[in-house]
């Protein structure tokens, strides 16, 4: 319907715009900070000059969580493409720049040295840094996170195989209140699940050093709680070094850990005192899940695991 002048239906509308135009910065926090940070991005930011600088308030910025989506939804090829990790690193730095060096959680994939070099500059407070499916994350991006963000609390690099166990040495020796580690593989016992959507070099990079890791994480720390190496290629040695070196440990998750028997990890979480819950690699392996040519050693694993879960 048109509006007619003197209505003053044209006239309420630019009033009402206006306001929302003309909000004081107070308010403008007080409306974003109830909305989640995918929702600011997707939103705010493009309404109007004011609602960007208040978006870029560093009070809205302590945390960086794409996790959320990520998790939510389908894992896709274009994750796995350097335009896509462009993107991602331009979103972190962003967030990094704004928080004013009071950024305390980062959670996401797919970024790279290039970001994280920035955080480990800008973040001196960072508590949380999850970076799950980063294949261009390494050792020396790790390294300065290690040496300045030394309040680090919870640490997931699972998925991430540039990263070795000289990064776990560092952060170890550096981040003493470290709590949580999650360092899960693929499965790459059934890699099925990951063919197509992510690269074929990148799924046979699987590292393959589990006592190494598992060595340094018994030495360099001792104050874990809570520890995630599913599909890690570790031995009952490993595991040992393990439970022996962090006696704290209440949550153990050696899902997909084909190396491992129940009664190895039976005796290794024996002294394990605090222990609340541990999953274990309960699965069954048939045949027709490995080819031939390409898991022949894994002839005599089938053998042993032909009739029952785990055969003690």
């Amino acid at each position: 319907m048109e509006c007619k002048e003197g209505t003053g239906e044209t006239d309420a509308e630019s009033v009402l715009i206006s306001d929302w135009a003309e909000l004081t910065h107070e308010c403008l926090l007080n409306i974003l900070s109830r909305l989640t940070f995918e929702h600011r991005w997707t939103g705010p930011m493009f309404v109007c000059k004011p609602w960007l600088n208040a978006c870029k308030d560093p009070s809205l910025n302590s945390v960086f969580d794409l996790e959320t989506r990520f998790d939510s939804s389908s894992e896709s090829t274009r994750w796995w493409t350097p335009e896509f990790e462009r993107r991602i690193d331009s979103m972190l730095r962003s967030v990094i720049t704004w928080s004013n060096g009071n950024l305390t959680q980062i959670l996401t994939r797919h970024c790279s040295d290039l970001s994280l070099n920035f955080a480990a500059q800008r973040c001196p407070n960072l508590q949380v840094l999850s970076i799950k499916s980063c294949p261009r994350v390494t050792d020396a991006s790790m390294a300065q996170i290690a040496y300045h963000c030394r309040n680090l609390k919870q640490l997931d690099i699972s998925y991430c195989y540039e990263i070795s166990h000289e990064s776990l040495s560092l952060i170890g020796r550096n981040c003493p209140n470290l709590k949580i580690l999650k360092r899960n593989l693929m499965n790459w016992l059934d890699p099925s699940q990951h063919v197509g959507i992510v690269p074929d070099e990148y799924l046979n990079a699987c590292p393959q050093d589990g006592d190494t890791e598992a060595a340094v994480i018994a030495k360099f720390m001792p104050q874990l709680e809570h520890l995630e190496i599913r599909f890690s290629k570790l031995s009952a040695k490993g595991l040992g070094s393990i439970c022996e070196g962090c006696s704290q440990l209440e949550h153990l998750d050696l899902s997909g850990c084909a190396n491992l028997t129940s009664r190895d990890i039976l005796n290794s979480t024996s002294n394990l005192k605090d222990l609340k819950e541990v999953k274990k690699p309960n699965f069954y392996i048939p045949r027709s899940v490995f080819h031939t040519e390409r898991y022949g050693h894994w002839r005599l694993y089938d053998e042993r695991f032909q009739t029952d879960v785990f055969r003690i």
